[in-house]
This record gives structure tokens, C-alpha cells and sequence, in this order.
């Protein structure tokens, strides 16, 4: 492990060879020492859930804090505990969509939030410095496994939708739980909304047998075809920790999350009669347009769940999210929510006509997205030369450079982990999208050569 352990989503590691038991008891103690109280745990499926989170809770016991076990749940089920619990804080066990050998560690804040980097960098030190709070043997905590979480957590979720209105709708959705946490929550959430439902990987299996975690086009053809074959209303993804959720419309086109997010942002800014609405710089234009047209406004900030989250109760926003499928609902809580977003999508179908006809409303734009090697020395005096090569035009250093034209932009983004440039680009077409990205991929090539 590096001098950073948590990256934008937690620690991730395989099994055994980054993400160890002792290095979990470790991360536990130091976690434990920061947060002292009571703390919350819970896990996805996935194989080596109950080895690392036995660990994690030893090591939070060994430093006198008490560990709630809730189980097997959704991440954001975890943070609805530990918000509406008004507890330390929460730790959940989940390497989200990464593949089945992975595993992760990631921290709740207790306000419910994922913890912020200055409170990560604080269980870092604690952990490096072996600063561990060790209690002792009449002083360490205990252990106290606790049911009904996923109760609490639907009730919420149920109580923010119109549910007579969903129930009327007589909808048929196709759900794909890619056998990982929401097999806990979502078959029980469509069966409270009236939803005749049919489940594909409704088991949790921690080697994700149906297909791997992460909601793509490509793993997720099984519920496109279930779709078109069954006539279904919608289609609903989860990843494998449930705090996002992709759609399938009624024609069995896979819907990119900026699309969704576009739907749902406009109808929540219709509700509120405006107000803002965060997302990173990374969404599509189509967002915004939307946004403004239904008398709201954006606010735009670097790429992560955490950032959007926190700048959303600094402002006061209505609504957020990421183009990746993850929604926050502050009304609910201020993390990204699978179960929320397919609750939310579930009401504006019923309310509003079938999903693909509102998606065929939406300003069209087509991304290109692509990245390119780049040693971490050099990506500073990269982006300089990028935006003076780029000083005619309108730029956004927020994160990153973004480019930004009338009909669309360009986004160049430097890896935190890896030595490499992201480059998204959009335009009302896939040729567009393709050009300014050859160009802007010239242009750093360029850059490059003149550094090394």
C-alpha cells in the first residue's frame, strides 16, 4: 500500500495481495481510534466479505469503539443507518463494481456522507503512525449484530414517491440485481410499489456469476433482450454495491447515465419551481439544457460522489449526481442511491408516459471517451500547454481542463491513480465527438514530447 490509501471511493485491493486481514485489522483500528462511539458495518456479497469485515471490526473493537453489524446490504442503506441513527459513523465492506477479486473498505461519515478527504488523510496518519488507541482488556468493545436496516432505509425511499400513482401504472420492469447487495432491497421495494417484476441475478453470489458488477452495455445484455421479449416497462441495473442504478427504456435501448440524470434532474426542478441542481464537469450539456429550460441552474464541480454531495448542502441544491448512474435525492439522503433513482424513474413513468419517449426529448449529444499514458511528472505542464493552445477558447479548470464550445466540450482529466489522461468529448455527433478528441489528443502528444 502507498503513503494514500482511500481513493475516491475507499481502499481497493484484491484479496490477499493488497487488501490483506492484517492490513484490515490495521484499517480497522485506525478507523476505530478515529471515530470512537458506536459504528456501523455492513458488506456486499461478495466471497471475502466476512473475512475482511471481521477484521475491520476487530481491529474498531480492539480501540473500545462498539461495531453494529447490519449486514448484508446496499451501501447506501449503511448511510441511511448511521444518518437517521445519529451514531459515529459507518464502514462499508464493497468494492463496488470492480471484479470479484477486489475488495474494499470505505468510510461513512456521521452525518451519512462518504467521509471527506481531510478525515481520510486523518485515519491515514493514524494508521501509518501506529497510533492505535488499544484498550485495554475491560475496555474494548463489543459486537451487535442488528436487523431490520433495510426496513427504515425502503420506508424512506417508499415515503418519497407517489406510490398510489406508481401502483395505478400497472407497470411490468425487468430487474437485474448482477447478484450483489440489492438482491436484499430492490425485489421488496418494486413488490411495495406495485410493480410486477421480473428478476434477473436476484441471488447474491459473491463471484457475480450473471455478469461482472458493472452496469455496461456489454454485461448487461441478458435485460436488454428480457426487455424487448417480455414488453416490460423499463429495465433496472444495480452495480454491486447498489448505490447506482442504470435503465433499460421500453424499447430496450440502454440508457447512458446522463440520460437519466437528465430526466430526473429536469422533473425535480419542475417540483421545486427551480432551484439548483450539482453535477460533476464530466455530464453532458444535455443536463443543464434541460435544467434551464424547466427554470433551474447548474452548478458544476470535479468529478466524485463526495464533492457533489458536500457542495449540494453547502448551496442548498434540490438535486445531484453523477452521469454514471448515481443519483442523490437530499429529501432521502445526501449520498448516490440506487433504490431512490428507481423509485424516482418508477413515478415519472407513471406520471409522465413511457421512459422512451422522454429520453427521445432530451437535446441529443454523442460522447467519445479515451485516455492516454502520461508520466505523473509531466501532467502538470501538460494541461499548461494545453490551455494555452486552447486560449481562444472558453476554459474550465475545475478539474482538470475542459474545453468548453457552443455545441459541446472537451474534458481532459489526470488519473489520481494511474500515470494517464481521461479525455471525454462531446458533440451533437459520434464524428464530432471523435474529431475533437483526435485533436485533443494531438495536442497532448505534442505536449509530451516537448517535456520528456
Amino acid at each position: 500500500m502507498s503513503e494514500r490509501l482511500f481513493g475516491t471511493n475507499g481502499v481497493r485491493g484484491v484479496i490477499n495481495q493488497d487488501l490483506t486481514a492484517q492490513f484490515s485489522l490495521d484499517l480497522g483500528k485506525a478507523i476505530g481510534t478515529f471515530m470512537q462511539g458506536n459504528i456501523a458495518i455492513g458488506n456486499d456479497p461478495r466471497t471475502s466479505a466476512d473475512m475482511v469485515k471481521s477484521a475491520v471490526a476487530a481491529g474498531i473493537m480492539s480501540t473500545g469503539a462498539n461495531v453494529i453489524d447490519i449486514g448484508m446490504v446496499p451501501t447506501p442503506v449503511v448511510q441511511f443507518y448511521v444518518k437517521a441513527g445519529f451514531i459515529s459513523g459507518g464502514v462499508m465492506i464493497t468494492a463496488s463494481h470492480n471484479p470479484p477479486e477486489f475488495n474494499g473498505i470505505k468510510c461513512i461519515d456521521a452525518d451519512g456522507t462518504e467521509m471527506p478527504r481531510e478525515k481520510e488523510e486523518k485515519i491515514e496518519q493514524i494508521y501509518f503512525q501506529k497510533a492505535f488507541a488499544n484498550q485495554p482488556w475491560d475496555q474494548v468493545g463489543a459486537l451487535y449484530p442488528r436487523s431490520g436496516a433495510i426496513d427504515a432505509y425502503l420506508a424512506s425511499v417508499v415515503s418519497l414517491v407517489d406510490v398510489e400513482s406508481i401502483k395505478n401504472a400497472k407497470l411490468k420492469v425487468v430487474l437485474d440485481c448482477a447478484n450483489g447487495a440489492s438482491t436484499a432491497s430492490s425485489p421488496r421495494l418494486l413488490q411495495e410499489l406495485g410493480v410486477k417484476a421480473i428478476t434477473l441475478n436476484g441471488n447474491p453470489m459473491g463471484t457475480f456469476p450473471g455478469h461482472p458488477s458493472e452496469p455496461t452495455e456489454d454485461h448487461l445484455k441478458d435485460l436488454l433482450a428480457m426487455v424487448r421479449e417480455t414488453g416490460a416497462d423499463l429495465g433496472i441495473a444495480h452495480d454491486g454495491d447498489a448505490d447506482r442504478t442504470i435503465f433499460v427504456d421500453n424499447r430496450g435501448r440502454y440508457l447512458y447515465g446522463d440520460k437519466s440524470l437528465a430526466v430526473v434532474a429536469s422533473q425535480m426542478v419542475k417540483e421545486h419551481d427551480g432551484g439548483t441542481v450539482v453535477t460533476p464537469v464530466s455530464s453532458s450539456n444535455c443536463v443543464e439544457e434541460v435544467v434551464k429550460a424547466a427554470g433551474g441552474e447548474v452548478v458544476y464541480t470535479k468529478v466524485g460522489a463526495p464533492i457533489v454531495s458536500r457542495k449540494m448542502i453547502e448551496i442548498g441544491a434540490i438535486f445531484g449526481g453523477e452521469e454514471n448512474g448515481g443519483l442523490i435525492f437530499p429529501q432521502h439522503q445526501y449520498c448516490r442511491d440506487g433504490a431512490m433513482t428507481a423509485a424516482k424513474m418508477l413515478e415519472i413513468i407513471a406520471k409522465q408516459g413511457p421512459l422512451a419517449d422522454l429520453v427521445d426529448q432530451l437535446p441529443q449529444y454523442s460522447q467519445d471517451k479515451r485516455k492516454i499514458v502520461c508520466p505523473n511528472e509531466l501532467k502538470n505542464k501538460v494541461l499548461g500547454y494545453l490551455v494555452n493552445q486552447y486560449s481562444n477558447e472558453k476554459i474550465n479548470t475545475i478539474d482538470g481542463v475542459k474545453i468548453c464550445y457552443a455545441d459541446g466540450w472537451t474534458l481532459v482529466r489526470p488519473s489520481g491513480t494511474e500515470p494517464l489522461f481521461r479525455i471525454y468529448s462531446e458533440a451533437r455527433t459520434e464524428i464530432e465527438a471523435k474529431e475533437r478528441s483526435d485533436e485533443c489528443e494531438k495536442v497532448l502528444s505534442e505536449a509530451m514530447r516537448k517535456y520528456l
